[in-house]
C-alpha cells in the first residue's frame, strides 16, 4: 500500500503527463499578491511587506492562481495548468475543510465550459486505476441546477427570480429567513445546501450546471444562468468551471458589486479588505476565448484513495498542528 506522500506524488505526475501530452504549458505564479479579484464570500490572509529602502506594503495569499493565470492567457501564452497551494481564510478545520490546500487549476483557449467537461472526463479517467470503482469513472452525469432544486425541493427557479419570492419558498420548506431582506443568492444557498446538495447523486461523478445569473461569479451569463458547472464526487464538490467573461463593462461591475459587498461585510466582522486593481477588467477583457477550471487536489486524492476525511491524505493538516505541533500523516 502506498503512503499519502506517494499516492499525492504518483497524481501530480500523472496530471503534469496529462497536460503536457496536449501541448499545455505549465505555470508557477506567485502564492503572494497586492491584490486580489474582489469575491465577497471569501475570506482572505493578509501579510506586510517591509523593506528599509521601499515602502512598507500590505500583500494577500491568494485564494486561486486565476489572477494570475487569466494575465498570462490575456498575454497569448495559450492552454496553460498550474498545481498550486491556495488559502482561504475563516475556513471550517473538518473532514473536506483545510484553510491551505492544493489547487489544479487549468485553462484552455478556444474552449467553452463544455468542452472542459470533455477535457475534465479525460482527466479523471487518467487517473483511475483498472479496479477503481464505478462512482468515480466517468461519464459523468450531467443535470443543471434548475433540474436539481425542482427534483429535490419542488421550486421552479424561473417561477422565483426575486428574492421574496424565493423566500416564500424557503419558509414553505421549514427554513428561518431574516427579517431584513437578504439576498436572492443567500436564500438561494440556504436552500440548496439544505435539500439539495446532501441529495445530489453519487452512483458516478456528477455535473452540475447552469447555475443562476444572480450568483456572480466572472462566468459568461447565458439569459437566467451562467455558464458555469461544478463537479461532485459522492458528494463531494471537486471542481469549479466557467466559460469565462470577456465583456469589460461585465467585468467592471462585478469588480464595484463584489467589493462594495466586501466593504459592507468586512464593516461588521471587522476582517481583511483586499485591495484590487480595477484595470485588470480590462486585461481580463482582451483575453481570447477560454474556459477555466479549478480543481481541489487534496479532495480529489482523498476519494482517489478511497477515504472520506483529509485526515492521512494532507501531511501536516492545520487542525492536527494547532492542537498537538508539527504531527505528520503519511
Amino acid at each position: 500500500m502506498k503512503t499519502a506522500a506517494q499516492q499525492r506524488s504518483r497524481m501530480n505526475k500523472a496530471i503534469r503527463t496529462f497536460f503536457d501530452e496536449r501541448s499545455y504549458t505549465e505555470v508557477d505564479t506567485p502564492i503572494l499578491s497586492p491584490t486580489l479579484i474582489p469575491e465577497a464570500t471569501i475570506e482572505n490572509f493578509s501579510t506586510r511587506f517591509e523593506n528599509p529602502f521601499l515602502p512598507s506594503k500590505d500583500l494577500y495569499l491568494v485564494p486561486s492562481p486565476e489572477i494570475f493565470m487569466k494575465q498570462l492567457i490575456a498575454d497569448g501564452l495559450g492552454s496553460i495548468y498550474q498545481i498550486s497551494h491556495c488559502f482561504r481564510n475563516s475556513e471550517q478545520l473538518g473532514h473536506i475543510h483545510n484553510i491551505e490546500f492544493s489547487m489544479l487549476e487549468y485553462y484552455t483557449v478556444g474552449a467553452d465550459e463544455q468542452d472542459s467537461i470533455t477535457l475534465s472526463e479525460e482527466l479523471i479517467a487518467s487517473l483511475l486505476s483498472a479496479d477503481s470503482p464505478e462512482d468515480l469513472r466517468p461519464p459523468f452525469r450531467r443535470m443543471t441546477v434548475e433540474e436539481a432544486m425542482l427534483s429535490y425541493t419542488g421550486i421552479d427557479l424561473k417561477k422565483h427570480q426575486q428574492q421574496s419570492s424565493l423566500a416564500s419558498e424557503a419558509r414553505r420548506l421549514g427554513l428561518s429567513i431574516p427579517t431584513e431582506p437578504e439576498s436572492w443568492e443567500d436564500t438561494f444557498n440556504r436552500i440548496f445546501l439544505t435539500f439539495v446538495e446532501p441529495k445530489l447523486p453519487q452512483d458516478r461523478p456528477l455535473v452540475l450546471e447552469q447555475y443562476p445569473r444572480q450568483i456572480a461569479c466572472l462566468a459568461k451569463s447565458d439569459g437566467l444562468y451562467r455558464r458555469r458547472w461544478e463537479l461532485y464526487i459522492r458528494g463531494v464538490e471537486i471542481a469549479n468551471c466557467y466559460d469565462e467573461e470577456r465583456g469589460e463593462n461585465a467585468i467592471s461591475a462585478y469588480y464595484q458589486s463584489e467589493y462594495a459587498k466586501l466593504i459592507e461585510n468586512r464593516m461588521v466582522s471587522g476582517s481583511v479588505i483586499p485591495d484590487t486593481d480595477p484595470t485588470l477588467a480590462h486585461t481580463f477583457a482582451s483575453m481570447p476565448q477560454c474556459s477555466g477550471v479549478a480543481m481541489g487536489l487534496d479532495r480529489l486524492l482523498m476519494l482517489l484513495m478511497d477515504k472520506m476525511s483529509l485526515q492521512g491524505v494532507i501531511l501536516f493538516p492545520l487542525s492536527d498542528m494547532l492542537r498537538n505541533g508539527n504531527t505528520r500523516n503519511l
